[in-house]
């Protein structure tokens, strides 16, 4: 898991949407998050300056201050495959950056100073449905 720049954030790499708007969740990041088939996760959107979401353990979520941003919720099957509820906006084939966010949620980023360094970072993997 790289850190792209000194004091920047840490990526568990490119998350790519599939055509039935599921996307791969990183090995390292379920074991980060806690994340096992069959885990209700709950989502939020990301920050005005990454887009994007979060995703997050829906009962860790329900019981914390981001309890009021939450706007969607999902299941995870089998071999860490999520489908992305419709509220979300995502699209298929587009990427997102996984990056480790808050302690409570994983995020997923779009855009930004973060998502631009590592277009041009060699070695982050990638993650397809």
């Amino acid at each position: 898991m790289p850190q792209l720049s000194k004091g920047g954030k840490w990526v568990f790499g490119w998350v790519i949407i599939g055509e039935k708007g599921e996307i791969r969740i990183p090995h390292d990041a379920c074991l980060e998050y806690g994340f096992e088939d069959g885990m209700r996760v709950g989502f939020t959107n990301g920050s005005r300056r990454s887009g994007g979401f979060a995703m997050g353990n829906a009962h860790a979520l329900l019981n914390s201050k981001i309890q009021t941003r939450l706007i969607a919720y999902g299941i995870i099957e089998k071999d860490q495959m999520v489908i992305l509820p419709k509220e979300l906006g995502a699209k298929p084939l587009e990427n997102y950056l996984a990056v480790r966010g808050s302690g409570l949620a994983l995020g997923f980023i779009q855009q930004g100073p973060i998502f631009e360094i590592a277009q041009e970072y060699q070695g982050i993997e990638m993650f397809t449905p």
